[in-house]
């Protein structure tokens, strides 16, 4: 491992991350939309479809993400036609790791927002579609954000996992570089530096998601 070597592997963290989180919200946007609609106090309660589909997103996230790397082996290896050894190998079971605490927290986020503005469109006679694209998701959309910054920083703190598929990454270069100078790594500079990188995307994304998050928050008393 060399100076160069932080370059890349601080673009493999920030790739794999961006890609994994916007995909995460892809899949798990609608998914927590559903959650929220089809709860007790949704548009269109439905206890089966709930529960079904609220078992199957808790299972998701039950399941270390070690054990979702090693299940999703077989279609990174049908989609990107290996199973292991580069950093995009991480992308299906990043995404997979990520979707069901999105969805969750997808259908927190609707759910703070208040009855009387729902009940209000709703008597002028939108129809669901009407409600959730005009209200519930412009509404939601501050703690939505918030809850992106939050789900980016967990997909860095699960791409650590990488280094035991060799996909490589910020966290898989601390581990490494400890591995082959096990004796005077806590004395290295190159083993600090990559820490503070971490460290310091970890900072950078939740600050942003907070300052886009304030900044778009109707609610919010102007100054």
């Amino acid at each position: 491992m060399n100076w160069n070597d932080i370059g890349i592997m601080l673009g493999e963290t920030l790739l794999v991350t961006l890609i994994s989180t916007v995909t995460a919200y892809i899949l798990g946007l609608p998914v927590g939309v559903l959650l929220n609609v089809t709860s007790k106090t949704g548009l269109k309660p439905n206890r089966v479809v709930n529960f079904t589909v609220g078992l199957i997103v808790n299972i998701l996230r039950s399941v270390p993400a070690l054990i979702i790397i090693v299940i999703c082996m077989p279609w990174t290896r049908a989609w990107f036609g290996r199973g292991t050894g580069e950093w995009y190998t991480m992308l299906i079971p990043m995404t997979v790791c990520a979707f069901g605490f999105v969805a969750r927290m997808v259908e927190q986020s609707l759910q703070e927002v208040p009855a009387g503005e729902i009940e209000a469109v709703k008597s002028l006679g939108a129809n669901r579609w009407q409600l959730i694209t005009k209200v519930l998701l412009p509404e939601s959309r501050s703690s939505l954000i918030t809850g992106a910054s939050v789900v980016a920083v967990s997909i860095i703190g699960y791409t650590a996992f990488a280094y035991n598929i060799g996909a490589g990454g910020l966290i898989s270069g601390i581990y490494t570089y400890y591995t082959r100078h096990t004796g005077d790594y806590l004395g290295a500079v190159y083993f600090w530096v990559l820490i503070i990188l971490v460290v310091a995307i970890v900072q950078l994304l939740q600050e942003a998601g907070l300052k886009i998050a304030k900044k778009i928050d109707k609610r919010r008393i102007a100054k």
